[in-house]
């Protein structure tokens, strides 16, 4: 077998590539360019037989595009037979070309490469590409047919070898079982989980996950969102042909996507439905396809949808974690991550929905186009450090109840466990409750404070009390009262704050959710308690989860935000 770049405009012969071994190629006499725009090492390129595809690298400063995708300095994709490779700002065409070594060819191979005579059976993909018309094929004589005609038999026999030397492609697992194909294509509807499965999907150990929007699929328009139903297009021209990849090695091929404006009412089911099935359709593989059509465990980052699969929809084969992988564009990448890509990733929810489930993750750069590893950034928070075992309250040495009166003073973000480390330490040992969110205002707090002091009992006010002025109301109330003051200062920071209030959310029926409104405004609004303020101590009580049981702390440790 041979391979070759053959010019688009026939300047020169074709460039040879050798299978394995790297070839550079730009301005110069090996290809007569001699546009100072085009480098002199412009591009590398690597063929790969086993594949009939190529790889290409730029090297040079000005773009090179394999068909409609732009490359940048450093960047890689994949060039297939048949496609064309622009050397430079979308000039100079090469077409790829895949041919059995000749013996004694009664013609030039130049002749059936060459883009102004077509060998009979070619499609489109034997054409120059749109941007160049194509010049009128000449009448063909009978001689030059057979000996073209002979040429696609050679190739195809070529073809044929190599896809026996390489042995069979490798069945999915449930095939190896003998579990049938899905029958036909259907939908199903779970609560918020809407579970599409092509006809002929086969369950499998190993599962490659991807993202929809900005992963597979990206808008025609060039908007950040669709425009209409049918503003999508395949990201990249690699990424049906890698899904075939997969297919072939023995990978169930699953799509994860989250469509919240299904259940906020501005997408509706039936259309986004279609939408998938078109995409699928135009992939040309079996796909299954998870949608989360709202809030709570199926939405990404949690691993609702990736369980849900593999206790549900994977029929009796259980998913290999080590085996199986995730591609997804939210990676939590920063600004200029890489060179003409200056916005940063919206969010890091697909990376974080791979650690939550364990698995391999890539960008579809890294994926589809073998580009290097892009800097990325995690959240502050990282649920998984938490430690059950670890301090409550610092100092260590301090006295958590007073056998004396006093009254104490609760500040903290919103869903940082004030309310439930007050009801679980201090309200069991006597001290009188009082709740703003219960009662209804600050002064009814102080009322029942002061009430309680009279009567020599000790006090708790669990409120955020964020400044000075709101923690002032009560040290003067214990002042007047003649009993010490004490600050429990409750260290979770906004972050964990926000990550609570999404479990409690999950996990308690009838909690009313904290909105990001109401802990973004305690934020602006809080002022370190300090002992000038007529403070006897500062207690820093930290937060030490607390789970029912395992599940629950499991869906704790999951990263819930991107």
């Amino acid at each position: 077998m041979q391979c070759s770049l053959v010019s688009g405009d026939g300047r020169h012969e074709p460039v040879a590539l050798p299978d394995g071994v790297p070839v550079v190629l730009g301005r110069g006499p090996r290809t007569r360019v001699v546009d100072k725009k085009c480098s002199r090492t412009q591009v590398e390129l690597l063929a790969d037989y086993k594949h009939r595809a190529v790889r290409v690298t730029q090297r040079g400063v000005n773009p090179t595009s394999v068909e409609e995708l732009q490359l940048q300095p450093g960047n890689s994709s994949t060039l297939q037979e048949g496609q064309t490779l622009w050397l430079v700002n979308g000039r100079y065409p090469y077409t790829l070309r895949f041919l059995p070594a000749p013996h004694s060819p009664r013609r030039s191979l130049l002749d059936f490469f060459s883009p102004k005579r077509h060998l009979p059976g070619e499609g489109d993909e034997g054409r120059p590409p749109k941007r160049q018309k194509a010049p009128s094929p000449p009448k063909e004589e009978e001689e030059d047919s057979a000996v073209a005609t002979k040429l696609r038999q050679l190739q195809e026999t070529a073809a044929s070898a190599e896809r026996a030397k390489g042995g069979a492609p490798r069945l999915p697992h449930g095939a190896a079982l003998g579990l049938p194909p899905h029958p036909r294509d259907s939908w199903e509807e779970h609560g918020k989980l809407l579970v599409f499965t092509k006809e002929g999907v086969v369950p499998s150990a190993k599962v490659a996950g991807f993202d929809l929007d900005g992963t597979i699929i990206t808008t025609k328009s060039g908007k950040v969102f669709p425009t209409s139903p049918d503003d999508w297009r395949i990201l990249y021209p690699e990424v049906p042909q890698k899904l075939k990849q997969l297919q072939n090695e023995g990978y169930k091929i699953v799509v994860f996507t989250n469509q919240l404006g299904i259940s906020r009412g501005r997408l509706r089911p039936e259309v986004f439905k279609a939408k998938a099935e078109a995409v699928v359709e135009r992939l040309g593989v079996p796909v299954q396809v998870f949608v989360a059509t709202g809030t709570g465990i199926y939405r990404k980052p949690l691993v609702g949808m990736w369980e849900y699969l593999c206790e549900k929809a994977n029929g009796a084969v259980s998913v290999a974690l080590q085996s199986s992988l995730y591609v997804g564009d939210a990676a939590g990448r920063p600004p200029n991550w890489a060179p003409g890509h200056k916005k940063k990733d919206f969010s890091c929810s697909d990376r974080l929905f791979a650690l939550n489930a364990g698995l391999l993750f890539y960008t579809p750069e890294e994926f589809f186009l073998g580009w290097a590893t892009a800097p990325y950034q995690l959240p502050p928070f990282d649920p998984r450090e938490l430690d059950p075992q670890g301090p409550l309250y610092d100092p260590p040495d301090a006295a958590l109840v007073s056998p004396t009166p006093e009254l104490v003073v609760a500040v903290g973000f919103p869903a940082a466990g004030k309310s439930t480390f007050l009801k679980s330490q201090l309200v069991p040992a006597g001290y009188a409750y009082a709740n703003r969110d219960t009662l209804g205002s600050w002064q009814k707090c102080v009322a029942l404070v002061a009430a309680a002091l009279r009567q020599g009992k000790s006090a708790a006010v669990d409120n955020t009390n964020p400044d000075p002025e709101s923690r002032r109301r009560y040290i003067e109330c214990a002042q007047d009262a003649g009993v010490p003051c004490r600050c429990f200062l409750f260290t979770a920071t906004l972050e964990q704050a926000k990550h609570n209030n999404r479990f409690r959310d999950l996990t308690a029926s009838g909690h009313v959710s904290v909105t990001d409104v109401v802990l973004n405004s305690y934020k602006s609004k809080f002022v370190e308690p300090s002992l000038s303020e007529g403070f006897a101590e500062i207690l820093r009580v930290h937060f030490v989860p607390r789970f029912a049981d395992a599940r629950q702390e499991a869906l704790y440790r999951q990263f819930s935000e991107g």
